[in-house]
């Protein structure tokens, strides 16, 4: 009830109610809290509510006997299945956990899908893993040992993935003294397998590489089949080359993992396992410096003390004493501009290996690239214009063809085609008799007749 005149209750202690969240406020603590807590889950159940707007986008729920969770996967990633999923089907979803803010639904973003048990892919991928590991190419008796401290490395991924940016960042930090090649391939779709074979050729008829990185950033199963097909596989087998499979995230496998000399979990990993860390050889460089000078200032201690008990056992060697002191003075001397020479050597070796290391970047390769694209853009115009070219003279050819082989231009000759009262086309005299009418169509006009003499002799 409100009392008119009555005074607003006001709170005893005004400021201490604790502070209250906003709707948005709170939905968006709690799918951080989510996000950070579920980094990536694989979840099975039977699939519901399917629905499949015009956007693309594919929106389901996954439910078992008790329970159901959203699912939303998006077309960036539902265009890589093959087949589409159906109401009721067993599914197993590889997915984040998140929390859509302007509804407060809990869901789960869907990376992967896939039927539940072994899909096709996955029972490929196991029949061809027994199969090479029943012919020995996974036994790790041939697998040859990848260099502590590599002199060249070639790398077999695509130039512009995330892969080989990953790969030449890590290697600029511990060690950007090792020279990079690339032998770019395609990593995805039908003409990986072969372009993945054909780098791994060229990197050994190259022969500047001591170690080969083979592999690609994540993605689903079907972006990293190139990497399961026995082409690729047998082609790192047979590498004389030891060989770094880094294919996807760590949490995915492939045939190239087993087959290669070295497996990493990532692109950024196998760069991190096949360089030496330069602070490390750093930190061994100022041990050494170090300990270099705590020795030379122990010699020379150690002369002072030898030349002062010469001295003492000595009545009066003063000018031996002062060749002492003068020689000690000029190994001292020595000693430092020796240091000094060793350290000014290691900077200039530390610059030449940054102003080689700038010197690797793929520019160039882009710049012939663009190049390439532009001819091939010149080539398509001209083809087109012949085509066109080609297919008009084709016509005006057919149309000459056509009218001289026309009724009309037969008629245009002089000749007729006569027809009786019913408008049939007459072939024979025979079709008519006297005093029918008859109507001829001649090059221009008609003309109407009535039959006054047969012949049917033709004469």
């Amino acid at each position: 009830m409100n009392n008119h005149g009555a005074r607003p209750l006001i709170p005893l202690y005004p400021d201490s109610r604790p502070r209250a969240l906003s709707v948005s406020e709170l939905n968006h603590q709690a799918r951080h809290l989510l996000e950070t807590s579920f980094m990536q889950v694989w979840v099975e159940g039977e699939l519901s509510g399917f629905s499949r707007p015009s956007s693309g986008h594919w929106y389901f729920s996954l439910k078992d006997q008790k329970c159901q969770v959203r699912c939303a996967m998006f077309r960036g990633a539902n265009q890589r299945l093959r087949t589409l999923p159906r109401e009721g089907d067993q599914i197993r979803i590889r997915g984040k956990v998140t929390l859509y803010e302007n509804r407060g639904d809990y869901q789960i973003i869907v990376e992967h899908l896939e039927p539940a048990g072994l899909g096709e892919l996955q029972q490929a991928f196991e029949a061809l893993k027994m199969k090479l590991q029943s012919e020995g190419l996974f036994d790790p008796a041939r697998k040859k040992p990848v260099p502590a401290t590599p002199r060249h490395i070639g790398v077999v991924t695509s130039p512009t993935g995330a892969a080989i940016h990953d790969i030449l960042t890590v290697l600029a930090r511990r060690c950007p003294a090792i020279p990079v090649t690339l032998y770019p391939t395609a990593v995805q779709g039908q003409a990986a397998t072969a372009d993945i074979v054909n780098a791994i050729q060229r990197a050994q008829q190259h022969g500047v590489a001591d170690v080969l990185i083979i592999g690609r950033g994540g993605g689903s199963l079907e972006d990293l089949w190139c990497f399961n097909e026995e082409a690729v596989a047998r082609a790192i087998a047979s590498c004389s080359i030891p060989t770094v499979s880094a294919v996807g995230h760590e949490v995915d496998v492939t045939i190239a993992d087993f087959v290669a000399d070295l497996r990493a979990p990532t692109p950024s990993a196998a760069a991190e396992k096949i360089s030496p860390d330069q602070n490390h050889w750093l930190r061994r460089l100022n041990e050494q410096e170090l300990r270099l000078g705590q020795a030379a200032r122990r010699f020379t201690q150690r002369l002072h003390t030898q030349l002062g008990h010469l001295s003492a056992r000595l009545r009066d060697p003063r000018r031996e004493l002062q060749e002492k002191a003068q020689r000690m003075d000029e190994l001292d001397v020595r000693l430092n501009k020796a240091i000094a020479q060793r350290l000014t050597q290691t900077r200039v070796k530390t610059d030449h290996v940054t102003q080689r290391l700038a010197t690797q970047s793929p520019r160039r390769t882009l710049i012939t690239a663009r190049d390439q694209v532009t001819r091939l853009h010149e080539r398509l115009e001209m083809a087109t214009r012949h085509y066109l070219k080609q297919q008009q003279e084709r016509y005006q050819y057919n149309a000459q063809t056509l009218h001289v082989v026309s009724p009309l231009a037969t008629l245009g000759r002089g000749y007729a085609i006569v027809r009786d009262e019913q408008n049939q086309i007459v072939r024979d005299a025979s079709q008519l008799g006297e005093g029918s009418a008859i109507t001829a169509r001649l090059g221009h006009g008609s003309v109407t007749a009535k039959v006054t003499e047969i012949n049917s002799n033709g004469d």
